[in-house]
């Protein structure tokens, strides 16, 4: 309830876990922030994989989903690196045909993403002309040169990871801790970040915000020792 109610109840998007992973329901497009260890909200992450919900899409950079490989679990996959040390059983379902890999290279899957927080129906990129993924996208010639028509990718969901947030949800992400994070934040139906600490209202600068509270529906506080 806002202080502006006559309440003395203050504003705050700061919830549980719990709380803030309940909107995610079966068949849900869901993005997970992060490059390789850098900002990746890892225990939002597995917090919804215990969760078991059925039939996600997940929309990434990296693969290493291993703990959403239970019956039912992970089917779609959007992401770049589909390979690497601990995306095995991922990598596994994807063979057998369990999990449909929609393979996008990262520039692509970056713009995507900020298309669909713009408003923009999708972009065009050079990227990946006259190679197998390609079929996926439709071929559109312009000032004299063909190009991927590359749409837009929105997400009922999306996890995102920053160092700092204030009750109002403005959120700090740091150095390489930005990369994907903003831009998902911006693509989802409801976004959920995971900060290192919450502050009071006013005590980040406007010009430190990356991600505006605007885009933010719930905040989850995981102090830095409980995430390792």
């Amino acid at each position: 309830m806002s202080a502006a109610t006559g309440t003395s109840e203050v504003f705050s998007k700061v919830t549980t876990m719990e709380e803030a992973l309940a909107p995610v329901k079966d068949g849900s497009v869901v993005m997970i922030g992060g490059f390789g260890d850098a900002g990746t909200p890892f225990a939002m992450r597995e917090a919804l994989a215990a969760r078991q919900v059925r039939d996600l899409t997940l929309v990434a950079n990296n693969a290493d989903f291993g703990s959403f490989m239970y019956d039912g679990g992970l089917t779609g996959l959007v992401c770049s690196f589909p390979v690497g040390p601990s995306s095995g059983p991922v990598k596994q379902g994807i063979e057998d045909g369990v999990v449909d890999l929609q393979l996008t290279p990262q520039g692509t899957l970056a713009e995507r993403i900020r298309a669909a927080g713009a408003g923009l129906g999708g972009v065009l990129t050079p990227t990946g002309l006259d190679m197998e993924f390609a079929a996926d996208y439709r071929v559109v010639e312009h000032d004299g040169r063909r190009w991927l028509l590359a749409p837009a990718l929105h997400a009922d969901v999306a996890l995102v990871k920053g160092a700092v947030a204030d009750r109002y949800g403005n959120v700090v992400c740091r150095s390489a801790g930005i990369n994907f994070n903003p831009l998902m934040a911006m693509a989802a139906s409801y976004t959920v970040v995971q900060v290192d600490r919450v502050v009071e209202v006013g005590e980040i600068n406007p010009q430190d915000v990356t991600i505006p509270s605007l885009f933010v529906d719930a905040v989850v506080e995981v102090p830095r020792q409980e995430e390792s």
